[in-house]
């Protein structure tokens, strides 16, 4: 089920502040080796007759080929391992800014969130708190890059308490969104906690775990909203810098006589 905050609604508020905020809330991302499934076996070529006197001999029935299994999520209250080998992971800090359709009777919109980005500056998860004015509702928002396994949904672990589950509610083209419902009681881990572990299942079956630290969220959620000139100029630098991290990284592959990634 939707959360009842308008999806439009929210995108549109977001709309005001440019592409910056818009990686922030819904991150943007599609992660290609998530994305591929393993290519399947070629066909074996039937055996060739034994001696041409003898009558040709009928090729081999091809075994059957077991449908793939698909990995299920990790048991309740334990993190998932993640499916391939562990990538450093660049955090953006935890940031509040809070927005005001200009349409007569808006409400203002309040967001606080946070987004997790390899060293290419590439999105692969973010997670924001969105929180109307006048709603007893909050909603904890998580996107994740497409290639996702739909039907699994995603679940959310504040360190170790148990783990509540979702499913997706929208996809576009940066991403598919999954929605909580903030309790007070959740907000109060989230203030205290320190890691929201997010987690979900990708298109070869494997459970994936990505850790959102939660050191700073309590002093970015009671504290003023960000400026947006100021958070988007942050924004900024943070771009530059993981630019420029990854212009060293493919110098010293190529000084190594390596081969770059493809992107």
């Amino acid at each position: 089920m939707i959360y009842p905050i308008g999806l439009a609604r929210v995108s549109a508020a977001q709309g005001k502040l440019g592409t910056a905020l818009v990686a922030l809330a819904t991150v943007a991302c599609t992660s290609a080796a998530l994305a591929q499934a393993p290519a399947p076996a070629p066909a074996q070529r039937p055996a060739a007759p034994a001696r041409p006197a003898a009558p040709a001999q009928r090729p081999a029935a091809p075994a059957p080929q077991q449908p793939a299994q698909q990995q299920p999520a990790a048991p309740q209250g334990q993190a998932a391992a993640p499916s391939q080998e562990q990538v450093q992971l660049i955090y953006s800090p935890w940031t509040k800014f809070c927005l005001k359709g200009k349409e007569a009777g808006a409400k203002q919109v309040c967001f606080t969130g946070k987004d997790a980005r390899v060293e290419s500056g590439m999105p692969v998860v973010a997670a924001v708190l969105i929180e109307p004015e006048g709603e007893p509702k909050k909603l904890l928002r998580v996107t994740l890059p497409l290639g996702m396994q739909l039907q699994f949904g995603t679940r959310v672990i504040i360190d170790q308490n148990q783990p509540s589950t979702g499913p997706y509610v929208i996809c576009f083209t940066n991403g598919c969104m999954s929605d909580y419902e903030v309790t007070t009681d959740m907000l109060g881990k989230m203030k205290k906690g320190q890691s929201l572990i997010v987690q979900a299942v990708n298109a070869t079956g494997q459970p994936i775990s990505l850790p959102l630290p939660l050191a700073e969220f309590a002093k970015a959620y009671d504290g003023p909203p960000t400026d947006p000139k100021v958070f988007e100029e942050q924004q900024k630098k943070l771009q530059e810098g993981l630019q420029e991290r990854a212009k060293k990284s493919l110098q010293n592959l190529e000084q190594q006589g390596g081969t770059p990634p493809k992107q």
